[in-house]
């Protein structure tokens, strides 16, 4: 008898989180933000080599 109470009862709680959505912005421009971090990360490790490159030839040349 209890196990068919709890259907009902499990079934209005799935549907109620279902339809809450007001995290779901928060995750999404977690997300978003963690993706450019990411890719800035990226960029100044790629970037970086050609600097250091770059300023070593130019402290070679002034000294």
């Amino acid at each position: 008898m209890r196990m068919r109470a709890l259907g009902p009862a499990l079934k209005s709680t799935l549907s109620r989180f279902a339809g809450d959505s007001s995290g779901a912005s928060l995750i999404e421009y977690s997300i978003l933000i963690g993706m450019i971090a990411a890719t800035v990360i990226l960029i100044i490790g790629a970037v970086s080599g050609f600097i250091n490159v770059r300023w070593t030839n130019l402290n070679a040349a002034i000294t």
